[in-house]
């Protein structure tokens, strides 16, 4: 059976990504799991639970915000293995409807990669696939001007 190797990515890679996403504390705390990778980006999700939650009982916006942020990083480690470190510069996000149950899945794409700065577009939907949002995030590569 021929195989697309578009489709079909080293395990090595996706655990080196899914290491990334485990190494920062905060991600851990909101439950922030890679759901899916692609080849212009990757798909995160986070399960809403009652800790996620806002007055109105509904998910606070920072934990959207925080997943758009966090999905253009995992795009940008999982393209470059982990061999460019990173910061966010900006991010601009719409909220669409609110989220009160089930997952929020962020689809980030990389849609400007540069020397110095990427860009990156994330499409936020709920399980039942309904547009929560759209984002875009900013990054600049350090190359080791963070030291």
């Amino acid at each position: 059976m021929l195989e697309s190797t578009r489709l079909t990515k080293p395990k090595s890679k996706i655990q080196q990504t899914r290491g990334f996403l485990a190494r920062v504390p905060f991600n851990e705390l909101l439950g922030i799991q890679l759901h899916r990778t692609h080849a212009d980006g990757v798909t995160i999700r986070c399960q809403l639970r009652d800790a996620l939650m806002n007055g109105a009982e509904v998910l606070h916006g920072g934990v959207t915000a925080t997943l758009a942020d966090v999905a253009v990083a995992v795009a940008i480690h999982h393209r470059f293995g982990g061999s460019r470190p990173i910061t966010t510069v900006e991010l601009k996000i719409n909220y669409f409807r609110p989220v009160s149950a089930g997952t929020l899945y962020a689809r980030a794409s990389l849609l400007r990669v540069g020397g110095t700065i990427c860009v990156g577009r994330v499409d936020l939907t709920d399980d039942q696939k309904r547009d929560v949002g759209v984002a875009i995030v900013t990054y600049i590569f350090l190359n080791g001007q963070h030291r």
